[in-house]
């Protein structure tokens, strides 16, 4: 049996070279298939996983000897984190190492969504010529609403600073003295909402964010403001933002994550023919470079706890 299982896809330069030596159960498929997954970790010390693995009831039950889980990612909540913290399960997401992707990601959605002319594809191939219906918005003298301040969002500010924007954030966990805010003019939740041109959502999924963009938030955006999402698809209300967009109120959106994934056919539905909508697979954080980090950080940090408990 494996002492080391990983349930969806990683570098595998990472399996080769950092856990060289070890028994390493490969299998990316496994995530689609929790009787195999469950049956796999009888003898495992080790899980390592992305966002769709369920660490928590069934799988941890499964797992007695599990004594680490490595996130391939920074986002938690598919990992019952009380449950391994019983146990003593160490757990160790890839902090940092994919913040430049989503960043980049944040940006080119935006740009993407201010201009518009990338949406005129098919118009052009079909041979119509829409130029008045795309003409779109510069980047440089807007604001950008950062909502949380954490890694990700700092390498976001940083790059819509030198685009010429003015970027603000809301993060009421982050100190008043802290360096981060020499990049962003604090202000609060409300004050955002109402005064940016761009809006992204930068927090984690808790019972505290969990549909934090509501009606009531959407509502207080500004007429034709943007909303990107990239953080965890619970944040947003998405029957309320579907709405908001239809009617005109949101000028578009980017969502990278969804209430619930892989977002299947029927739930898919419901965003179809809206307006200056950009939907990707939770795929922000993942680029070929962050692939390669995220992969080496998290085999590096199961390896060491691994190699201290004999």
């Amino acid at each position: 049996m494996p002492e080391i299982v990983i349930s969806e896809f990683m570098d595998e330069a990472a399996i080769h070279t950092v856990l060289a030596g070890r028994d390493v159960l490969y299998d990316p498929t496994l995530v689609d298939n929790p009787t195999a997954l469950q049956a796999a970790l009888r003898e495992a010390r080790a899980l390592i996983v992305r966002n769709r693995t369920q660490v928590r009831g069934a799988l941890l039950e499964a797992a007695p000897r599990l004594e680490a889980v490595g996130r391939l990612g920074v986002g938690l909540d598919n990992i019952d984190l009380p449950a391994c913290k019983a146990r003593d399960i160490a757990v160790f997401p890839a902090t940092g190492a994919n913040d430049v992707s989503v960043a980049e990601y944040v940006i080119t959605a935006m740009l993407v969504l201010l201009r518009r002319a990338w949406f005129a594809t098919p118009d052009v191939v079909a041979g119509r010529w829409p130029r008045m219906t795309t003409i779109g918005r510069e980047v440089s003298g807007k604001t950008l609403g950062l909502v949380g301040l954490g890694g990700i969002a700092r390498e976001t500010a940083v790059r819509a600073r030198a685009l010429g924007m003015t970027v603000v954030a809301y993060d009421p966990l982050l100190p008043a003295d802290h360096a981060a805010w020499q990049l962003a003019r604090p202000v609060s939740f409300e004050s955002l909402l109402a005064a940016s041109d761009v809006v992204s959502l930068h927090v984690p999924l808790t019972p505290a964010t969990r549909h934090m963009i509501g009606a009531a938030q959407l509502a207080a955006l500004r007429p034709g403001s943007m909303l990107i999402n990239a953080a965890r698809g619970g944040v947003i209300d998405e029957a309320a933002l579907i709405e908001a967009l239809r009617s005109g109120h949101l000028g578009g959106a980017a969502l990278d994550v969804f209430d619930h994934e892989p977002l299947d056919a029927s739930r898919g539905a419901a965003f179809a023919d809206l307006p200056n909508l950009l939907l990707t697979p939770h795929i922000a954080g993942v680029t070929e470079e962050s692939n390669v980090r995220v992969s080496e950080v998290t085999a590096r940090a199961v390896l060491a706890h691994l190699n201290r408990g004999g």
